[in-house]
Parts: C-alpha cells; sequence; structure tokens
C-alpha cells in the first residue's frame, strides 16, 4: 500500500495553523479566485485559478500547492508552511529547488444546519478532489497510487448526502464507506462519537487526516465491509455514500460496490436495521436497476419489506444503460485510452445489463428510520424536480408528520389546529380578466418545493390555517360561507388535509411548538 502522511497531531496543528493564517479556507479561495475560477476548479479546470494565483502570495502559494497540484519554489513553501516538518511527513516531496504535495488538500465548509460554519480541509489523493477520477488518465497506477485503491475527496455525490442528513445531536454516528471522511467530517460537528468504516484501508488513513486536520478528536476508524466492522454496535445516525456503481467487476474500489447488480446498496438497507438505536436514521446514496417487466417502486419497497423500518426513497433521475455505461468509463479515464478498449469495455457493460434485462439505472437517496411502528411508513416516489438544500431538517419534520397522520382517525385531524408552513404562496390560474380563476395553485419555496392544485374551498382553508381554529372550525365556517352542507364537507376534507400535511404545506401546530 502506498504511503501517505504521517498523522502527527502536534505537527497537524502547526499546519493546520498556517493554513487558517493565509486564509486557506473556503472563503479564503472564493475571494481570490473569484466565482468564475472557482466555479471552473469545480469543474476541474484550472486556467482560471493558474492566471488568478501569480502573484505569490501565501494564499496563491497554497492554492497551486495543494489544489492545482503545481509545484512551488521551496522559498516560496517555507514562506507559508512549516515546510520541513510537512517533508518529513510526506505532505510534501523535494522536486529541485521545488517542492511539490503529496495529496490533495481541499478546504471545505464544514456546514452543518443550526451551527455556524467551520473551517475544514479535505484530504484525498492527487487529480481525485472533485468529478471522480477521471482526470488522471488512463493507466493501472495514477501518481504511484493503483487505481483501484484511489481515495476521492469531495464530489457532489457527497455534499448531497451531507445536506439531506438529519443533524440534530446524538451519541454515535457511523459513517459507512467513508473515502475520505467528509461524512464523519459532519457528523464529527453534532455526535458524540463517529466510528468511520471503510473496505479500503487507504481510505481509511484519509479520513484520519481529514478529521485530524481539521482539528477533530472524537473519531475513530474500523476495516472491512459494510457493517462487519460494527459488529453488534447501534449508531443514532449511519450515513453512507457507499460504492453503488452497477458494474460488470470491481476495478475500483471507491465506486465498484463487487457484488452483483445493486446488491450492495441493498445490502446496506437490509442490514441497517439491526445497528440503528430507537429513533436512529439511516441515510444513503443508490444506484438501483430498472428491470424489464418490474415496477421499480416495488424493487424499492421490497428491500424495505421485514426490515421494520420507516422508509423514504426519492429518485432524483434515471439514465438509460448507455449514457450510464458512459458516465462511468469517463470516470475511470478510459475514454483517454485506446479506441478497442474502451469499445471493449463499453461492450461489457452493455453485456451485462442485457443478460441481467436492466433497462435503466435510477440514482436517489434512501432515509430509513427506526421508529418501532407495529405499521411502518414506506414511501418510494420520483422527485427531479429542484429542492432546497440543506434538506435534513425537511427530512425530519416529513417523518415527524407521517408519524402524526398515523396517530390520527378523520376526526382527529379535524379537531388539530394548523399552521400554514412557511413560503407557502398561492397562485391563481384562469383567463385574463376572468371573475374566478380555473383552478389554484400551492407553491411551496423551501424543501422538496412541492406544488399541488387545490379548489377554492382548499385554498381557503389554507389561508386560514393560522393556529388559532382546528380544522373541523375552519370546516364549519367555510360551509357557513358557501351555504354548502357542513357534514358533506367535514367528510370530503380529511383527504385532502393528508395530503396537505404529508407534502407540508400546512403542519399541525403542535409539531411546530415541539420543533
Amino acid at each position: 500500500m502506498t504511503s501517505s502522511p504521517v498523522l502527527d497531531p502536534t505537527r497537524l496543528a502547526k499546519l493546520r495553523e498556517a493554513l487558517l493564517a493565509a486564509s486557506y479556507t473556503a472563503d479564503g479561495c472564493l475571494d481570490l479566485l473569484g466565482p468564475t475560477g472557482y466555479a471552473a476548479l469545480a469543474r476541474s479546470e484550472a486556467v482560471p485559478a493558474l492566471r488568478a494565483t501569480r502573484g505569490g502570495t501565501p494564499l496563491e502559494t497554497l492554492v497551486r500547492l495543494f489544489l492545482l497540484q503545481q509545484p512551488v519554489p521551496y522559498a516560496a513553501a517555507a514562506a507559508t508552511l512549516p515546510v520541513e516538518d510537512c517533508l518529513a511527513d510526506g505532505w510534501l516531496r523535494p522536486d529541485g529547488d521545488l517542492v511539490r504535495a503529496t495529496v490533495d488538500v481541499r478546504p471545505y465548509a464544514n456546514e452543518v444546519a443550526g451551527l455556524p460554519s467551520s473551517d475544514a480541509w479535505v484530504v484525498s489523493d492527487l487529480g481525485c478532489a472533485v468529478g471522480g477520477a477521471g482526470g488522471i488518465g488512463s493507466g493501472e497506477t495514477a501518481h504511484g497510487v493503483a487505481r483501484k485503491e484511489l481515495v476521492l475527496g469531495v464530489g457532489g455525490a457527497s455534499t448531497t448526502l451531507a445536506n439531506i442528513a438529519v443533524r440534530r445531536p446524538v451519541r454515535a454516528a457511523l459513517d459507512l464507506g467513508a473515502g475520505s471522511g467528509v461524512q464523519a467530517l459532519h457528523a464529527a460537528r453534532h455526535a458524540q462519537r463517529v466510528t468511520a468504516t471503510d473496505v479500503n484501508a487507504r481510505a481509511l488513513r484519509f479520513t484520519e487526516l481529514t478529521l485530524a486536520l481539521s482539528g477533530f478528536d472524537n473519531t475513530d476508524t474500523a476495516e472491512g465491509s459494510l457493517f462487519q466492522p460494527v459488529a453488534d454496535r447501534k449508531f443514532d445516525l449511519i450515513v453512507s455514500n457507499p460504492p453503488f456503481v452497477i458494474s460488470p467487476g470491481s476495478r475500483f474500489t471507491y465506486r465498484d460496490g463487487g457484488m452483483a447488480g445493486d446488491d450492495l446498496c441493498r445490502s446496506v438497507v437490509r442490514g441497517a436495521a439491526a445497528h440503528l438505536e430507537p429513533g436512529g436514521y439511516c441515510q444513503l446514496l443508490a444506484n438501483w436497476q430498472h428491470v424489464k417487466g418490474e415496477d421499480w417502486h416495488d424493487r424499492l419497497a421490497g428491500w424495505v419489506a421485514g426490515t421494520g423500518l420507516d422508509a423514504w426513497v426519492v429518485q432524483r433521475e434515471v439514465q438509460d444503460v448507455a449514457q450510464y455505461a458512459e458516465l462511468w468509463l469517463r470516470d475511470g479515464g478510459d475514454h483517454r485510452g485506446p479506441g478497442g478498449d474502451y469499445q471493449a469495455r463499453y461492450g461489457e457493460w452493455l453485456d451485462a445489463f442485457e443478460a441481467a434485462k436492466v433497462e435503466g439505472i435510477g440514482f436517489g437517496w434512501i432515509t430509513l428510520r427506526a421508529s418501532g411502528a407495529d405499521r411502518p411508513t414506506v414511501r418510494v416516489e420520483e422527485w427531479p424536480h429542484s429542492i432546497e438544500q440543506p434538506l435534513g431538517p425537511h427530512i425530519e419534520s416529513w417523518f415527524a408528520r407521517q408519524d402524526f397522520l398515523a396517530a390520527h382517525d378523520d376526526a382527529g385531524l379535524l379537531d388539530t389546529r394548523y399552521l400554514l408552513s412557511d413560503e407557502v404562496v398561492q397562485e391563481q390560474v384562469g383567463p385574463p380578466g376572468a371573475e374566478d380563476p380555473e383552478h389554484v395553485i400551492l407553491r411551496h419555496n423551501r424543501g422538496m418545493r412541492r406544488a399541488t392544485k387545490v379548489d377554492t374551498v382548499g385554498a381557503g382553508f389554507v389561508g386560514a390555517c393560522d393556529g388559532t381554529l382546528s380544522a373541523g372550525e375552519i370546516v364549519d365556517a367555510i360551509a357557513h360561507l358557501l351555504d354548502e352542507d357542513r357534514v358533506m364537507l367535514r367528510d370530503q376534507v380529511p383527504q385532502s388535509l393528508r395530503m396537505l400535511t404529508e407534502q407540508g404545506f400546512i403542519e399541525p401546530a403542535g409539531l411546530r411548538q415541539e420543533g
């Protein structure tokens, strides 16, 4: 196994102080590079950042060294870093009168809902910080590291998972398949203890470096596959950005699960129940197969069936098998190799999908909760539309509303007082100049950003939800105003009440107070 920098707490503290002194933080880099250069860097385009870092300041030196992987003069590095310690511990290597970084050290805003932002740094292999490993060429090794063992840094998947995770103070959290430690970094801010596991020993070392450089000491690591390293332990929060790619073989540890089809993600779901404390959450990103003759909703519901867990599964996008193969062949750098090899590997992917009758691949997130309910809530839906991040608080509220709905019959719903959720707006649709709209749309500008069509009764009801009157009292008032039968209207309203509550347009006043 190729060595990684030495983890020396005292010298890491000195390195962290040097990074902070130079403003080598997410905000500092954004100020230096500007929005255009910073956005280009996120696309693995370095030219704007190179142009913005020609002045030789300490921050410019660090950006060139650790973000752009450019050699810098020894004197410039010595003016910015404890350079001899960095050389001795393996963060840097000499190159004549220059020094080079041996790893990518990327500033990261460690944001957790409800807490102030915290400066952190994510350590990963060179060339693997953003957008996978597609930028490092097509050979079997990269910078002296076997491609199979590469450790990626921050990417779109890791930030998505970090933003959907439920953040509340907990005793114990688990980062399953930790990679460079992005999820553990977030969890360390609101968990007393964080355990990070991975089948790749190099990944665990990078996780340790990420956490230690960022100033956390409430974490431990354990090597092994899935839940095997944590045996009988239970957690209040499990987060996992697993190697979910559905591929023929397992060329890259960071992405290929090594199981048939989507079995790895299914295994995480099935295994979570045994490792969740009562009330605990498990959240993961996943790919799943769309198999000919099978409803994908039923397939995902089947993963959860019998676990005793509540589940909310959201499919964000679907790719056809050719798009999917091309995406991950590019990620692996195969498009940079000989054309014949690319075509042969492309064919292997299509052969495997054809044999399994796979017509497409879905991507999304899965949230599980150990509520202990006799009849767990399982919702499987497709939502390709825009959302507002962070979504974690909205996910937690969604489960709380499911508990409320499960505990109340129609009469109980009518006896409850409701509040209109924040940032719900009403749109009226109809011909210009018409006295009455053809229909009314309620649109939620927070969370999932849902929209639903309601009639005039529904619009009037929602507009009166200020927590003063119960739903039944509002219905009675509307019936009187419209000269409609009060009993009939009361019979019709509970179905709409459930939908409006489930989708978050209104919320029971009691839940708002508890929150």
